[in-house]
């Protein structure tokens, strides 16, 4: 059931960097989910290669692959 949980939340940060790379902060922003939530499903798309993350002068950047 969690698996279910953080494959849906995936699939909103997905949703979210459609349009392009966003910070963590406006990615949280839009899909409204946990730290904690966000994080797993950071995860989750990062495990199955679908993200890549840039830091610029200490903030994160999500964008899809």
């Amino acid at each position: 059931m969690l698996n279910e949980k953080i494959g849906n939340n995936a699939g909103l940060v997905w949703s979210a960097l459609q349009n392009g790379e966003l910070n963590v902060k406006a990615v949280k922003k839009a899909t409204k989910l946990t730290e904690k939530d966000l994080n797993l499903a950071f995860g989750w798309l990062a495990r199955e290669g679908k993200i890549s993350f840039n830091e610029v002068e200490g903030e994160l950047f999500v964008a899809l692959l």
